[in-house]
């Protein structure tokens, strides 16, 4: 091959990886572009007014709404009973949101130039602001107390000297409404582990889910092991209660817990079943829903579980019984963060 061949081949071989990399370029920013037009086909969206109180028209379901449109990312209202009805945008946009008894928390992104920032809002039964926080990483999970007195959230951190692989770890927070007052890091509250107390640098803690105003549970992770943990705010203490737990979430009785499990065999890429955790004897059921879960699931009530799945436009809503029969379907398409309003 000569001089000239291999220049030529060289050449043509740059001018293609650049058109290449040009078609990439331009089908990104299209679909960027796209997602502030409504895409045909998709749910009915309008605004209006959505609050966070008992609706005489029956039980509703809010959501983040991930139709691509200008209501993008706003929190949304539909009948629960007509979870694929016309959707009730409110104007305000959440990353992650939960809500119970006239109180919201809104995890938001605020832009600027370089960078983004986060912070966690308090939101009042009309989703106004009552308070915010500063939150140091990227929002994931997010939960309000049945009273409303407590709110809870979960950020993703980076440059924590112990942390490996994926190199970040969680901060999670839970703040009194009626005074303001904040834990900042649930990492201080004092651990008690297989009965004995347990300190260590790698503690992480994350998926708050609130009992009442007094206790609540998470998950611990520790020495490349996550364990449940039943969580006392007043004693700031945590007691570690049954091994392989992730992102718990209560019964509306308080008997079981529902959370995501590390399934052995399963892809490392793809690790998660969702199962559900009977407290009184530690027994545990696996769902019919046998595809990876990466969710906080939600009890839409006493025999239902909600959770998110990857969709077409960001994530899809989809239930499946908590008992262990049945099979999974979907909810809602384009939806994210459910929270049920009585």
């Amino acid at each position: 091959m000569t001089r000239t061949t291999r220049v030529v081949i060289l050449l043509v071989a740059v001018l293609l990886l650049g058109t290449v990399g040009t078609a990439a370029v331009l089908r990104a920013a299209d679909r960027s572009g796209r997602r502030e037009q409504e895409q045909a086909g998709g749910p009915p969206v309008h605004p209006g007014t959505v609050s966070l109180r008992a609706a005489a028209t029956g039980r509703q379901l809010l959501v983040r709404n991930l139709a691509w449109g200008p209501h993008r990312d706003e929190i949304a209202a539909v009948p629960a009973d007509r979870p694929d009805g016309q959707r009730t945008v409110s104007g305000v946009k959440c990353l992650r949101f939960h809500a119970a008894a006239g109180t919201g928390i809104c995890l938001q992104a605020v832009h600027h130039a370089l960078d983004d920032t986060y912070r966690a809002v308090v939101l009042d039964s009309h989703l106004r602001e009552r308070h915010h926080f500063p939150v140091g990483g990227i929002p994931t999970r997010a939960r309000v107390s049945p009273s409303g007195h407590l709110v809870a959230w979960t950020v993703f951190v980076s440059g924590d000297s112990y942390a490996t692989g994926t190199d970040f770890s969680t901060r999670t927070a839970i703040v009194d409404t009626r005074t303001w007052a904040i834990d900042d890091n649930l990492e201080s509250f004092a651990v008690t582990k297989d009965g004995r107390p347990y300190h260590a640098s790698d503690i992480n803690i994350w998926g708050v889910t609130f009992a009442d105003d007094h206790r609540f549970y998470a998950t611990l992770a520790t020495g490349g092991q996550t364990y449940l943990v039943r969580g006392d705010v007043s004693a700031r203490t945590l007691t570690t209660l049954h091994r392989n737990v992730e992102c718990p979430s209560l019964s509306p009785d308080g008997t079981r817990i529902a959370y995501k499990k590390r399934v052995h065999g399963a892809s490392p890429d793809a690790p998660w079943r969702l199962y559900v955790l009977n407290l009184r004897t530690m027994s545990e059921t696996p769902t019919a829903e046998r595809r990876n879960i990466d969710d906080q699931a939600l009890w839409a009530n006493g025999s239902t579980l909600v959770y998110a799945l990857a969709g077409d436009y960001g994530s899809d809503l989809w239930t499946v019984p908590a008992d262990g029969s049945g099979k999974a379907r979907r909810l809602m398409v384009s939806a994210l963060a459910p929270a049920y309003l009585p």
